[in-house]
């Protein structure tokens, strides 16, 4: 509840903005992400695999209903309003230490379903949780259909990432890594590049024409 006003308030980088170019222009096909920040759609991409799930959507666990973030949003901070009035300051990334508000916490109101009165969670995949079957099929069979899978921004120290440039290798296709910092692909790789992605995906671009 704290931190959703600083996340949902982000925008797309130029890396973010030169992947959607890549895809307009038909030399990429869209990205499969692990991220949950929905900047690919912002950004303009048109068909994006998101492994993880997306926090700008909430699911209830008893009847399955999808609700909008920003309208759990609403119900959240009318219900927390103490809480939400004696907020601690956030971290960079959203976060915010709890401590000192403890004794706020002891009434604070969760939302159920609006449909069935159930339990809502982020519509995201938490550790532990499995990717859905149908999303990695789908993310295989567009790993086959590719001449080559870039890798982009991700150390592939996950899974859920890392299958595909296992996929991509067996098949025989090139795969390209734009990283900073070694990654889990690196040994599969064809070509490694250390650099940050909104610097070096634009220049692809317009390499590209």
């Amino acid at each position: 509840m704290l931190g959703w006003a600083r996340f949902s308030a982000a925008r797309p980088n130029a890396g973010h903005r030169a992947v959607a170019e890549l895809e307009a222009r038909g030399l990429a096909s869209g990205p499969i992400t692990q991220n949950v920040d929905r900047l690919h759609h912002a950004a303009g991409s048109r068909d994006v695999i998101e492994l993880h799930g997306a926090l700008a959507e909430v699911r209830c666990l008893d009847c399955d209903l999808r609700e909008a973030r920003d309208r759990v949003q609403v119900r959240l901070e009318a219900d927390n309003a103490t809480l939400l009035a004696h907020a601690p300051e956030l971290a960079p990334d959203g976060d915010a230490e709890l401590d000192a508000t403890r004794a706020l916490l002891e009434g604070f109101v969760v939302p159920r379903c609006l449909a069935c009165g159930g339990t809502l969670k982020p519509d995201v995949v938490f550790f532990g949780e499995n990717v859905r079957r149908e999303l990695v099929d789908t993310a295989y069979a567009r790993v086959a259909a590719a001449d080559a899978l870039l890798v982009i921004g991700s150390s592939l120290a996950v899974f859920s990432g890392h299958r595909f440039v296992r996929r991509a290798h067996e098949l025989g296709k090139p795969v390209a890594i734009v990283s900073l910092g070694p990654t889990r692909g690196d040994e599969l790789a064809s070509v490694r590049v250390e650099a940050r992605a909104g610097e070096l995906l634009p220049w692809l671009v317009t390499a590209l024409g």
